[in-house]
């Protein structure tokens, strides 16, 4: 147990530039809480200790907002970054070394049963907002962008974004200096919003100048 909360605060400090020493991590991050909380609770769950698993997992919800289900199962090198609004499901899998931003759901569509919750492979970045629902995977080292929902199975190595999301990127070239970029991942919706609104200035120009013919011709007519 004490090496793996060795393993935790490792990964916290490779990943978040802000952390200044092990000691913030342990005492003031809530994402690195809510995890111990979780192993803690998990291995009461295991056990078939459920109600005080449930208690476990419940108490630090109400202290960290960082809702994880005890039943979860969840490999090492989590990252929570900032971490209130996050939820994750009872039967949901997550490999090594994710990464997960506030908001997240790791949820059900309430229309499965046993297996109700997506699997995570490794090295998966979850962006902030985004919901994947459902008991699909997210292969190993893919994206999700910020606030997209994912109701399909991503593959490995690629980048999934929108509502729904569907993939943009698959094996290509990372995004520069940083795989916890969630800024420069390409956005369909707003591209297609844009493509609207450039079209709407277009149609305003024309009715535009059809008004102004019209004034034109009355005033020629001297209506």
């Amino acid at each position: 147990m004490f090496d793996r909360l060795k393993e935790e605060i490792a990964s916290i400090k490779a990943r978040d530039p802000a952390v200044r020493s092990s000691l913030e991590v342990i005492f003031l991050y809530p994402s690195f809480r809510a995890v111990r909380d979780y192993r803690m609770a998990h291995w009461f769950f295991v056990r078939g200790h459920f109600f005080i698993a449930r208690w476990i997992s419940q108490h630090s919800r109400h202290v960290t907002g960082i809702e994880i289900h005890p039943g979860a199962k969840i490999g090492k090198g989590l990252f929570i970054d900032h971490g209130a609004g996050v939820v994750i499901g009872e039967t949901t899998e997550i490999g090594d070394n994710c990464t997960l931003y506030q908001n997240v759901t790791l949820g059900g569509t309430g229309k499965d049963v046993g297996k109700r919750h997506p699997t995570l492979g490794n090295n998966v970045m979850v962006g902030a907002g985004a919901r994947v629902l459902g008991p699909m995977k997210i292969g190993d080292n893919s994206k999700i962008a910020a606030n997209a929902v994912v109701l399909h199975e991503v593959p490995p190595n690629c980048t999934a974004v929108g509502v729904p999301a569907r993939v943009v990127k698959m094996n290509g070239v990372r995004v520069s200096n940083s795989d916890l970029d969630q800024i420069h991942i390409p956005d369909p919706v707003s591209e297609i919003m844009c493509k609207h609104l450039m079209y709407i200035e277009k149609l305003e120009k024309q009715v535009e100048e059809l008004r102004a013919e019209i004034d034109e011709l009355k005033q020629k007519t001297g209506e």
